[in-house]
């Protein structure tokens, strides 16, 4: 029996890390930390499967576990600090201005919470109670949530595109 569980979850992961790995790479806008960030949540949710016994539904288990992680790491006093080794003596030049990278710089800036819910929601494709139920928010929230954020991102992109 527990040989089947085990390969549900071995088959989960290999199903599903691409789809985690792409919502966590919009919520940190970094490769190197989405992998992490994904690495964290599978372990969890492999842990939380075999602690727990069978799991309902293990995507929702699996994409609420990837934002809480998330969300706890911007927390995290270190993760605010960026050290480099040097400075540079003048500015790069000015990077490509393709809608993706002015999309994903204006996701960057907003709050951790923000950017959840804009993943969940229009990423994600989740219904509203759906990305409540997620985040452990009311549906009100959720939806001032992504008014506000969608309001901060259309003007953080006009910013850019300028």
């Amino acid at each position: 029996m527990r040989t089947d569980e085990d390969a549900a979850l071995h088959d989960f992961v290999e199903g599903r890390r691409t789809a985690l790995f792409r919502s966590a790479y919009l919520l940190c806008g970094d490769r190197h930390e989405a992998e992490d960030l994904v690495q964290s949540a599978l372990v969890k949710v492999i842990l939380g499967g075999r602690r727990h016994g069978r799991l309902d539904n293990i995507e929702a288990y699996a994409r609420k576990t990837l934002v809480n992680t998330f969300i706890a790491s911007r927390r995290r006093f270190w993760r605010r600090e960026q050290a480099y080794g040097e400075l540079p003596d003048r500015q790069g030049p000015a990077s490509d201005t393709d809608t993706g990278l002015v999309v994903r710089a204006a996701l960057a800036r907003l709050a951790p919470r923000q950017r959840a819910v804009l993943v969940l929601r229009y990423w994600e494709d989740l219904s509203v109670e759906a990305t409540a139920e997620a985040l452990g928010m009311r549906t009100n929230t959720v939806k001032s949530h992504a008014a506000r954020g969608l309001a901060a991102l259309r003007a953080g992109m006009a910013e850019e595109l300028v």
